[in-house]
């Protein structure tokens, strides 16, 4: 018998997203060019600061997942971190955006370079307990491609507020607009705050998880190292959220220098994130009708062939056939938003049925903390051939050279990235059947643990 979570539980727990995507989104979009254009930092020294910022997740990542994993309250494992993890998050988020009155290239990197690992130390106390407790609501198959549409419609929506409202905010990303971009970001680190507190009023972790037996960190570790469909997920995960970080990065600098149409920006990352949204009931019907590899497998793949159209477009392309492209483009945005993020949990399960115990805290910590490392290369990277290639954001015409290196970022390398997920996607080896399975025998040990439990106690 199916175990639904109700609408209520969904849309609560769903809502916290929003966050989580408006706040790693106008980071993805803003913060390279806010570095280069506001700031006037020269793109090197901006990856730099970026780099050596995110660097702290290779440890803060698998720390505060393993935390969470042992934490023990009459609230839960996970949703205490949410409760007292909310404010600082908008706080230190707020901070990222502040341009303090320094004249060194120098001061300036060494503040945004701090600024960046106190933001992703808070941001890491409340989405990895946020993430984690996706396999701790519900244990089934359908039910959890439910339950991450409704998180992913929240982050889509995050998404295309992130991507509009802030230019309207702060006009353009020039110096003279800094007092600006600072109201952004307290506007915004406070709505990314408050769905959070949602989230712990209106979701309840199975006692029944944190009554289990704890492995230490080494056995967390070998566990995740040893589950082939964890180690499958993984890399689904992220190839496709490498393709979306620098989709993000690289998505102003293309509409502002390749298209020339730097005041329609907000029209065209609306298409594409407002059809995004509209999809995800199509992918969520797929992947119910089929699976979520075979979801997957579709919906990235035109993604990336939209892609690729994308990136020949230039000031002579007609409005009307970018906005029909991008809308297209919308349509795989929505399979990679919600499918990978579905696929996961699964591995949880197989970890238990293989080991006997739960390491979801550790698991979701090592798939963050994977994506983190390849994103804080290929950010940095990107800026990197960027300055390489004669880019300076204090101007308006960029040489050929750099024009040309942000097409190749936009859809050749998405189409390798993602190229690769599918792969991946194929190798997969659980579909519903074997899931039912595996969820089928779990539920039939844990019966015998309770009545072996239960024969302990009597007399």
């Amino acid at each position: 018998m199916r175990e639904k979570l109700s609408w209520r539980a969904k849309l609560l727990y769903g809502s916290g997203d929003t966050g989580f995507s408006l706040t790693s989104t106008i980071i993805g979009v803003y913060f390279a060019v806010f570095l280069t254009d506001v700031v006037g930092l020269a793109p090197g020294v901006a990856s730099a600061a970026i780099f050596i910022g995110r660097t702290w997740d290779y440890f803060n990542d698998p720390f505060i997942g393993y935390l969470s994993d042992r934490t023990r309250t009459r609230w839960g494992r996970r949703r205490p971190f949410l409760l007292f993890g909310a404010l600082p998050f908008a706080v230190v988020f707020t901070l990222l955006w502040w341009r303090p009155p320094f004249s060194s290239p120098v001061a300036l990197a060494v503040y945004y370079a701090i600024a960046y690992l106190v933001y992703d130390t808070g941001a890491t106390f409340v989405y990895m307990p946020y993430f984690a407790l996706t396999p701790e609501l519900t244990p089934d198959y359908d039910e959890r491609t439910s339950l991450t549409t409704y998180r992913m419609f929240f982050s889509i929506a995050g998404s295309l507020v992130a991507f509009t409202v802030p230019i309207a905010i702060v006009g353009a990303f020039h110096p003279e607009n800094a007092t600006r971009v600072l109201l952004m970001g307290g506007i915004f680190g406070l709505a990314s705050a408050l769905p959070l507190l949602g989230v712990f009023a209106g979701t309840r972790e199975k006692a029944e998880y944190a009554t289990q037996e704890q492995p230490k960190v080494i056995a967390s570790l070998l566990a995740a190292v040893k589950n082939r469909p964890f180690r499958l997920s993984l890399l689904i995960y992220l190839f496709t959220w490498m393709t979306m970080d620098l989709m993000q990065m690289i998505i102003l600098y293309f509409v502002k220098h390749a298209m020339g149409r730097e005041n329609q920006s907000d029209l065209l990352m609306g298409t594409i994130f407002g059809v995004a949204i509209l999809s995800l009931p199509l992918w969520n019907y797929v992947a119910r009708r089929y699976n979520k590899r075979i979801a997957y497998v579709v919906g990235v793949g035109f993604w990336a062939a939209m892609q690729m159209v994308i990136m020949t477009f230039g000031p002579a392309t007609p409005l009307a056939l970018i906005i029909v492209v991008c809308a297209l483009a919308g349509v795989g945005v929505g399979a990679a938003h919600v499918l990978p993020w579905s696929i996961l949990p699964d591995a949880v399960e197989y970890d238990e049925w293989k080991t006997g115990t739960r390491h979801e805290g550790t698991f979701y910590s090592l798939v963050t903390l994977a994506q983190k490392v390849a994103s804080s290369a290929a950010v940095p990277l990107a800026l990197l051939l960027l300055q390489v290639t004669g880019y300076v954001g204090t101007v308006e015409t960029q040489p050929a050279s750099a024009v040309r290196t942000i097409r190749i970022i936009t859809g050749p390398i998405p189409l390798v990235l993602l190229s690769l997920g599918i792969a991946c996607a194929a190798l997969y080896p659980i579909g519903r059947e074997e899931f039912a399975k595996i969820t089928a025998e779990l539920v039939a040990r844990r019966a015998r643990a309770k009545r072996t439990a239960r024969t302990k106690k009597q007399p």
